[in-house]
């Protein structure tokens, strides 16, 4: 057995007996790596994707030209590391399904915030929910670009209907800004409410998520009680 082999096996059992708690961020890359590069010292490569990403979370965050720009990251490797982030949303979503009781903000944030992991884009939800604030269902309706996307009113109203709700959520992220609503957030926000209103289903809030960071536009008076 070569040492190489010795220390991948040492790195491995580090981690299940301890978990990533103790890792640092470049041992963290190294065993991730030991996944798509077989046979090859990865420390190396590790130390020189923080160089060029200068966080753990930049790498995770940097598209597959960019990844493959670094000396050593092949294919692979770049679809391996943006592997991660894609399932670390998809685990989070799962454990926020349908059937979730939604009764405030700090509910809403929490069950919405998982669907924005690694956007890079602005992108729009809508959570349909029972008179007793069960979630019935919660859809992706569009993604748009860093600074907007659109909202299709119509769909929305569609959407509701079809989903037999008596409530629903609406929720956008700010890609790579602050959570707090801009004008035209709360002018179509607004006007959703009173087309929404018209049809029988109440808009109760409209969550803006940036990072780890979101706002309810209910809880900061953007959406007076009417």
């Amino acid at each position: 057995m070569s040492s190489h082999t010795g220390h991948r096996q040492r790195m491995r059992q580090r981690f299940l007996e301890y978990g990533l708690d103790n890792f640092a961020d470049h041992n963290v890359l190294e065993l991730l790596l030991f996944y798509a590069v077989p046979q090859k010292d990865t420390n190396g490569l590790a130390h020189d994707l923080l160089a060029a990403f200068d966080t753990l979370d930049g790498v995770f965050d940097a598209d597959v030209e960019s990844l493959m720009s670094v000396p050593g990251v092949k294919e692979n490797t770049a679809a391996l590391i943006r592997l991660v982030p894609a399932l670390c949303r998809r685990y989070l979503m799962a454990k926020s399904e349908p059937g979730r009781i939604i009764t405030d903000s700090e509910a809403a944030g929490e069950f919405l915030k998982p669907r924005f992991v690694g956007a890079k884009n602005e992108t729009v939800y809508l959570v349909c929910m029972d008179a007793k604030m069960k979630v019935l269902d919660c859809r992706e309706l569009g993604s748009g670009n860093t600074t907007s996307v659109h909202l299709d009113m119509r769909q929305v109203v569609r959407i509701a209907l079809e989903q037999n709700a008596s409530t629903v959520l609406l929720a956008h992220n700010h890609a790579g800004g602050f959570a707090i609503p801009s004008g035209e957030d709360v002018a179509a926000t607004l006007r959703l409410r009173e087309v929404l209103a018209a049809v029988g289903v109440t808009l109760t809030d409209h969550i803006v998520v940036a990072g780890d960071d979101f706002v309810s536009m209910a809880d900061s008076g953007y959406l007076p009680v009417v």
